[in-house]
């Protein structure tokens, strides 16, 4: 596909990428020696510098070499919630030369016990408040698997003098003592250790982190990312914004996620920015934050923005340096967008990523981004809507499969060969990632999704996209959230169904028959939702993505066990 018109592009940023060929953690060492006192995180209104930071995370790589074991190559657990002690332990590991493993800290002992026996980790870095789910994976000797040392972290070493924000009670909580066993040692007893690293020798296409699919079909798979890969996504969003030293980064997203990682936490750290780090989503602090801190960037999600928009008085903030509110993962829908343009001047920069590309291989332009898009394909990033089924390259505004390859992209997934060769096409004699996303691009090289590949209503023979209905019924002043899924129909097959999270106040002032009178003036008939149902609450993926699968089975399973 030929590249989008050149006045489309960022002023002033060229085609190609000249990313560092070189270990993640060089940045980290880069941006010390330039910033040595400069606040790398602002943590509850505690600072962190930058060459704190890099001497903690060498003491760290040190104890992870010397006491436990490590080497290069080896995979290490990382399980925290965001905070100081969760970017110090990411380049301790890779000081180390050894591969992160980041997971989600919300995972209970069987989803972690996966990933312990699946990435082959023997070492991992957690947070005290999770202990208890690690205890049961530590090694007993028995068959050689499990655990055999965890460095401990807690929260509150990090918060070092007086703040009004409101902290959760897990990052308020003391130090706890952790007994005599002898595979579990205390963050600050590391630090104590005074130790020094050998030498750094893994290279660029050395591996750095391992993620984890989010396991919504089958068990989560490992995607195995080099020091290259990782480089190319944090170094390409960070120009595409013009991340500088200057910057003020509000890192709420969690960083086990690609998104998160990449996006608030290694290319402002790449740039020399400072990070104000939240463990937990708190609209109001974030908004003390904002204004406190002067922060010029929050990379959020839709759900995010939903909830801070939301919150009453929101006016009295002094938000006037936010200069960008960007992410992904699901499209904003107008009414929100332009919610948010009022109260901050800002559009909402939507970008398109997944684990297995490292984050973001679309981005909007700042200078001329377009509602509820996935933008242009970033540097060296050669994007193509195909046929699912030929792999034939569809026409400009018809919607296909979107294949991309760049160097962003992983290896492949850990020990699944057969995963892998199922995930990449060859066109052309090269390689493409399969997104399994639907989508097109337009005539000016910008992408749209339609939905995920199977994703998809059929109703009465007429094709429903969800995503579409869901913008749609945002609307409408008394919805806060919206899913739509299929559900059974004995005439259409599949008719349109809307689970609804309704604004705070507007129980018994709106009624499911008024929601569905209200789409089906509004939308096509084919899409309107003929079934509404209210309720408190939508599943949330650890990353805040709404787990449509997880609810579209709920209805399949009552479809089912319903009489025909």
């Amino acid at each position: 596909m030929p590249p989008p018109p050149a006045d489309h592009w960022p002023p002033g940023l060229p085609r190609t990428l000249a990313a560092p060929h070189a270990n993640v953690f060089r940045n980290l060492e880069a941006s010390a020696a330039r910033h040595p006192r400069k606040p790398f995180t602002v943590y509850y209104d505690t600072p962190l510098s930058y060459g704190q930071a890099l001497s903690e995370a060498e003491r760290i790589a040190a104890f992870l070499e010397q006491r436990c074991g490590v080497r290069p190559g080896d995979r290490v657990l990382l399980c925290l919630q965001n905070s100081p002690q969760w970017a110090l332990a990411f380049y301790g590991i890779l000081r180390a030369n050894a591969v992160v493993v980041p997971v989600n800290p919300m995972n209970r002992v069987e989803e972690l016990r996966h990933c312990v026996n699946d990435s082959g980790a023997r070492v991992a870095i957690a947070a005290q408040d999770l202990l208890p789910q690690l205890r049961p994976l530590l090694a007993d000797g028995a068959d050689g698997t499990g655990l055999r040392h965890v460095l401990v972290a807690t929260y509150s070493d990090h918060l070092r003098g007086p703040t009004e924000l409101r902290v959760p009670d897990f990052v308020r909580a003391p130090r706890e003592p952790l007994g005599d066993h002898p595979a579990l040692t205390a963050w600050a007893d590391a630090l104590a250790a005074g130790l020094t690293p050998g030498p750094l020798t893994t290279g660029p296409d050395g591996l750095c982190a391992m993620p984890y699919t989010s396991g919504t079909t089958g068990l989560p798979k490992g995607c195995m990312h080099t020091h290259r890969s990782v480089m190319a996504t944090l170094v390409g969003g960070a120009r595409w914004f013009g991340t500088t030293p200057d910057t003020v980064c509000l890192a709420v997203l969690p960083f086990f996620h690609v998104t998160g990682l990449s996006g608030s936490l290694n290319g402002p750290l790449y740039a020399g920015a400072t990070l104000v780090v939240l463990s937990r989503w708190d609209r109001e602090a974030a908004a003390h934050c904002m204004q406190r801190y002067g922060v010029t960037v929050w990379q959020a999600i839709a759900t995010m923005v939903i909830d801070f928009l939301a919150q009453p008085d929101l006016e009295r903030f002094d938000l006037s340096r936010l200069g960008c509110v960007r992410g992904g993962g699901a499209a904003m829908p107008d009414a929100l967008a332009a919610r948010l343009k009022a109260l901050t001047g800002r559009d909402y920069i939507e970008g398109y990523g997944m684990t297995e590309a490292m984050g973001a291989t679309h981005i909007n332009p700042p200078h001329r981004p377009k509602p509820q898009c996935l933008g242009l394909p970033v540097f060296e990033v050669d994007a193509r809507v195909i046929d699912p089924e030929t792999g034939a390259e569809r026409p400009v505004g018809e919607t296909g499969e979107i294949v991309l390859r760049g160097p962003q992209v992983m290896q492949g997934y850990w020990r699944q060969p057969q995963a892998t060769a199922q995930a990449f096409i060859e066109i052309g004699g090269q390689r493409f990632l399969r997104t399994g996303d639907l989508g097109h691009v337009d005539e000016e090289g910008y992408f749209f999704m339609t939905d995920r590949l199977k994703r998809m209503i059929n109703a009465s023979g007429y094709k429903v996209w969800p995503a579409e209905v869901e913008a749609l019924m945002y609307h409408h002043p008394a919805i806060q959230e919206a899913c739509v899924i299929a559900a059974r129909d004995a005439r259409r097959g599949e008719t349109v169904k809307a689970l609804v999270v309704l604004r705070p106040g507007q129980r018994g002032r709106v009624s499911e028959q008024d929601l569905i009178d209200w789409a089906h003036g509004r939308m096509a008939a084919y899409k309107s939702p003929r079934i509404v149902e209210f309720v408190a609450s939508l599943p949330r993926s650890g990353s805040g993505k709404v787990m449509w699968r997880e609810l579209q089975e709920q209805q399949a399973a009552r479809d089912a066990a319903a009489p025909p």
